[in-house]
Order: structure tokens, then sequence, then C-alpha cells
């Protein structure tokens, strides 16, 4: 009996992990040679991993919600040679590199796997079509270990589900909290989802049922009395004056809820976010756009983008990559904003390529585009990053001011606020106008107050154009 390990591959992000969101095989099937064997959810996209053999399937490296760290074992197979199986050489866009350095790679969304698994030998990259050099996220290489973290399915609100599956029943139209789970340990699977669709039991919308806590009894039904007033017990009675259930005990013995692992996204996010803290030495200026000359029909985001674009043109040196370790700074002519989409699942920042070539009836198309793939999860991984500075428009929900974070190798964002009126001194008295509070954090280290105040200025005078 010939059997093969199969590594998991490096994912194409540089990231150490990924976690299991369903098996489409079991132990003791038989899969083909590239059938679907996995979806796995890296901090990017969901992705399908092929099979690298023909044969059965003897063990799997985890469960739906397992974290795999990247080169560890993700299934072993018993070959069948009576079925097709690569040959030495064979060109089938699989990666084959000597045993230690055979991985996998990906060419715009679609996984490649490799027999091996693990990572790219960079003496055999000449044979490997399309090798991506990503060695990390938007902030570089990250650190891996060798251990597999077995963690649970993120518990919000009493549903326990993957990212994906959330996004899935988003996509759907169906209410998670009423789906029936059929998952390990109560979780909510992508099967789950998807019969909830098919016979409508869990619509967005449709009246759900009602959560008592502990102890919580239903209206009517044996409730809790309090003691007869003056019986010297010294207990504290559990109702209130008004007949309601009161807390007896400090709020550390009554509080619920256990610690839950990151994952995807999430867990990316906040390996970005501590690395940028430790590198970054940042300092906003703020300011306000007065916009009360704009004619009817101005999109803001795309008004804000040319704004961009204006301060990048006039001031360079913040549409700019800096190293902090080696201390170089590469300035870009063209302008790649990164936009920030705030989902459930945590913060995605899709790229807007070329954002000073495009009008405004472009760039609503384009960030439209992007949001729908971010929402959907079907964003090349390549569109979330390299981009040369940021835009975060969280005035859409509330704030007025900011000090947005910088990711590196970026040296500044743009972070606009909730547009509001004020009074504004003009020739013969006061006029209401309205104005965009704008926040400008930069990196001190790579750009000057001066560079920044200049930029800022670029930005109020082109966003005071009335087109």
């Amino acid at each position: 009996m010939t059997t093969k390990q199969f590594l998991l591959p490096d994912l194409g992000e540089g990231l150490p992990d990924a976690t299991v969101v369903e098996w489409y095989v079991k132990v003791g099937d038989t899969i083909k040679l590239d059938d679907n064997l996995v979806s796995m959810e890296t901090a990017k996209a969901v992705v399908d991993v092929p099979s690298p053999v023909s044969g059965k399937v003897l063990k799997i490296g985890g469960g739906a919600g397992d974290v795999i760290v990247t080169g560890t074992m993700l299934a072993e197979f018993e070959i069948d040679p009576s079925m097709p199986q690569r040959a030495e050489g064979q060109d089938t866009g699989h990666h084959h590199g000597p045993p230690k350095g055979a991985g996998a790679h990906v060419s715009d969304d679609k996984v490649v796997a490799s027999d091996e698994g693990g990572v790219i030998d960079e003496t055999d990259q000449t044979k490997t079509e399309s090798v991506r050099e990503d060695s990390g996220t938007v902030v570089g290489a990250m650190q891996t270990s060798d251990a597999v973290r077995s963690e649970a399915a993120v518990a919000v609100g009493g549903v326990k589900a993957l990212p994906a599956v959330r996004a899935l029943a988003r996509k759907l139209g169906v209410d998670i909290a009423r789906v029936r789970a059929t998952g390990p340990d109560g979780v909510v699977t992508n099967q789950d989802v998807k019969n909830a669709a098919a016979d409508g039991s869990a619509k967005v919308g449709a009246a759900a049922p009602i959560q008592r806590g502990p102890g919580v009894p239903p209206s009517g039904a044996g409730a809790p009395t309090p003691p007869a007033g003056g019986s010297g017990t010294g207990a504290r009675s559990t109702l209130s004056q008004a007949g309601k259930p009161m807390r007896t005990q400090p709020p550390g013995v009554q509080a619920s809820g256990q610690p839950e692992q990151l994952k995807g996204v999430r867990r990316n996010m906040a390996r970005v976010m501590a690395d940028a803290h430790s590198k970054v030495v940042p300092t906003t200026l703020s300011d306000d756009a007065d916009i009360h000359a704009w004619a009817p029909g101005n999109d803001i985001t795309g008004r804000l983008v040319r704004a961009i674009v204006a301060g990048a043109k006039a001031v360079p040196a913040l549409n700019a990559w800096f190293d902090g370790e080696a201390l170089t700074r590469t300035l870009h002519p063209h302008v790649d904003i990164g936009i920030a989409v705030d989902t459930d699942d945590g913060l995605f920042v899709p790229a807007l390529r070329n954002a000073d070539m495009l009008d405004a009836r472009s760039v609503r198309e384009a960030v439209n585009r992007l949001r729908t793939q971010v929402e959907d999860r079907t964003i090349p991984m390549s569109e979330l990053s390299g981009y040369t500075i940021s835009l975060s428009n969280f005035g859409m929900f509330a704030g007025r001011y900011a000090t947005p974070v910088i990711v590196p190798p970026t040296v500044a964002i743009v972070a606009a606020g909730k547009g509001r009126h004020q009074m504004t001194p003009v020739m013969g008295g006061f006029e209401s106008h309205k104005v965009i509070p704008l926040s400008l954090t930069f990196d001190h280290r790579a750009c000057t107050g001066g560079e920044a105040a200049r930029f800022l200025k670029a930005m109020l005078d082109d966003l005071a154009k009335a087109n």
C-alpha cells in the first residue's frame, strides 16, 4: 500500500495558518486527482484546495473550524494506481519542486496545490508559472509556528458559525439565528444555511423565537416570589418592586460568555494593527473641507478620491512607501488608494488602482465592484495589498475626526468624518455651509509636518470647487 501525506500549502498570502471551512470528503472516501478536497478560509478569502492524488482518504488534519498551520498535515491518502495520477513533469499547472520545497501558489484567486504542500523553494521558481512573490500581508511577513490549534466556530449572538457561513447566510437572505445547526457542538454549516434558504424556514425579517436566559421564567409561569417581609433571613429579593428579575450577586458572578479565538479576517486584522502600532510614528492633522459650492450630483467618495490625487500630485511624499529598517522611501508616480471596507467579519482594504486616471463615474463603478467582491468574499487576494495611500470614509456611520491606523509600508491615510452644516462668516454676515471633517494621519518618520499640511491644503482646495 502506497500512502501520500499532503501538507497544507502556502495559499499565496504568507499567512501562517488557515481555517477549515468544510471538507468535501470524509475518511474512507475515494477522491480523484484535482477534485476539490477542502474549503479553507484565510485572512482574505475562502478558497478550495484540490486533491494532489487519486485514492482513498485515510486521515484529515482537522474538522470544520480547526486552524491548520501551513506546512502541517492536511490529509493522508492511499494512492490507487488504477486511477489517474500525476506523472512527474506533467504540465498540469501544479507545482513540482524539490521534495522539501514543494508547495503551492495562487494564480489570481485559484489555488494550485502540489503533492507535498509547504513553501515554494526560491531555486525552483523558474519551474513554476506565475509564481507570486507575496511573503506576507499588507504589512509584510508574519511569523509561523509548528502547532495545530483546534478552535470552535465563532459564537455571535448565541450562534456558532464560521465567518464564511455568515457571509453565505447574508447573501442568501437567511437569518442565521433561526437556522437548524447540524454541525459538531451546534455549529451552523454551509449546508444548513443552504437548506434553510431552500425551504424558506429562516428568512430575514420573519419573527424569531424568543431567547430566554437561564433562570428567566416565561411570562406568567412560575416566577419566583419575594420572601415575606421581616423574615429576618437577610436574603435579598430576586425581584424588583416592579416584579422584574434583579441581579443579586456581583457582576463577575452573573457575567456569561467565554473567550473565542479570532479567525480569518479578524485574526489577520489583530496582527496587522499590532505590527503597525509597533512600527509607525503617527501624527494627525485635522480640518474642515467647505463643500458649499458643490453642484448637485457630486459623489462624496469620488470627490474624496480626486482630492487625494490632487494632494499626491502637490506633495508626492505622502503617496509613498517607507522602509523603517533600511530607511528608504519610495515615491510612486501612480495613485492606488486603499479603500477601507467594514464588514461583520472584520476590516478589508481593497485597492482602487490607478485612481489618478479615473473620472468620477469610473471611481464609483470601481468602488461598488470592490465592495461587492468584499461582501461576497470573491475579491482576488492581489487586490488587497499594494496600495500607495489609504482612505477611510467612517463618516458614513458617525464621528467627526479620527486618528486612523497607518499600515506599513504606506505613510499616510485620509479619514473623512460625518458631514455637517456650520455657520460661516461671509461678506455682510453669515451663511450656513456644509463641511466635511478631514483627518490626515501620516508617519512622521517619512513626512514632515509641512508636507502633510500642504497635502491637506491641496485636498481642501480641490474639495472647495463646484465640480
